[in-house]
């Protein structure tokens, strides 16, 4: 009987590192042509651990015809790349996109999805994928949730696990979120991350770059060496990713205490700290104020008025992602990268196909 070859997924948001915080702040690019050699030592090392078949959306600035004209190269045929299959649907060029890829991956059942992004792609994918795995890597503006590395090892780690060679309970972590809800209107959205809350009435350019428009921020974890919402609480009071606990933090210009924070890269500003703690599991908080609007994860999405009463809650019950750490400190230990003669990346078989004067 035929086995179903071994699959998973890449998401490479389009649109990530291109935001309007290019013009208020000083952050850098990441390029299409960035994200392209990105996703290609992803299907190196993907292809080196025995990954059969890679799903890609298409998009509409080239990326996914690039990989597909490299598919035929040489070096990926040389590297092993795995199968690749594009999606085909219909694209909006706006988060729906993304949403709609890893639908179409999960239902595909794919072992893992890869996600190229900041912290807002990361939480579009999540929403959908329920407990498939994340292999995060960042390609956005402030990134918290997916931490920078090479996606060369990042790739190994991920193919390790979805080889089966690496059991979950060593290479899969789970992550905190933030559920806000509010009962009158039915809602119920997820951040990563942070949750912030802002005087700003409307929606607006989504992104928050002032501290004089903050009034509350809610963090899943905050580090000391973290940019943007969360560095508020992560310059103030820390909380590991794995700390069952969050922390909130509520800001006033007036107050006679203040903190110098990194709200974007390159843009530091003072912000008043009115009073800060941590963030229990499972308890909802109000807002301090009325009307406003929250920013999940960076982003202003939710409106609020008077009427309304949206609440905050932590729980453990965020996506699952690749612990890349941990996944290839066990493959180091076991030498589960330890190569035979019939590996067809071994030295021998290499110099075997080198063709002279190719």
């Amino acid at each position: 009987m035929k086995h179903a070859p071994l699959t998973v997924g890449i998401i490479a948001n389009p649109a990530s590192g291109r935001d309007v915080r290019r013009l208020t702040a000083n952050a850098g690019l990441f390029s299409s042509t960035d994200k392209v050699s990105v996703i290609q030592r992803l299907l190196a090392a993907f292809g080196a651990t025995g990954i059969e078949r890679v799903l890609l959306p298409t998009d509409m600035i080239g990326m996914a015809a690039a990989i597909l004209k490299n598919s035929h190269s040489r070096q990926a045929r040389d590297s092993h790349w795995p199968a690749l299959e594009f999606l085909d649907f219909t694209l909006r060029q706006n988060v729906s996109d993304t949403r709609q890829a890893a639908r179409l991956m999960a239902e595909r059942e794919v072992a893992l999805i890869a996600v190229l992004g900041g912290d807002g792609t990361h939480k579009a994918v999540a929403a959908e994928v329920g407990d498939i795995p994340l292999l995060t890597l960042s390609t956005g503006t402030n990134n918290a949730f997916p931490e920078l590395r090479e996606a060369t090892s990042a790739g190994l780690a991920g193919g390790l696990y979805a080889s089966g060679r690496i059991p979950p309970e060593i290479a899969l972590r789970r992550n905190k979120r933030l559920l806000v809800r509010e009962a009158r209107r039915g809602l119920c959205e997820l951040a990563l991350v942070d949750v912030a809350v802002s005087s700003l009435a409307f929606v607006g350019a989504r992104a928050i770059s002032r501290a004089a428009d903050l009034a509350e921020v809610f963090v899943t974890f905050a580090e000391p060496q973290s940019i943007g919402l969360s560095a508020l609480c992560g310059l103030w009071l820390p909380v590991p990713r794995q700390a069952p606990h969050g922390a909130w933090m509520r800001l006033d210009p007036q107050s006679p205490e203040a903190l110098l924070v990194p709200l974007a890269p390159g843009l530091l500003q003072g912000c008043g700290v009115a009073a800060a703690g941590r963030l229990e599991p499972g308890v909802a908080h109000g807002l301090a104020l009325a009307s406003g609007t929250l920013a999940l994860d960076g982003e202003r999405e939710i409106e609020f008025n008077v009427h309304d009463r949206p609440t905050v809650t932590l729980d453990a019950g965020g996506p699952l992602s690749i612990d890349v750490e941990a996944t290839l400190a066990c493959a180091a230990q076991q030498r589960l990268l330890a190569i035979g003669r019939e590996h067809p990346q071994h030295l021998m078989n290499l110099q075997s196909q080198d063709t002279p004067g190719e």
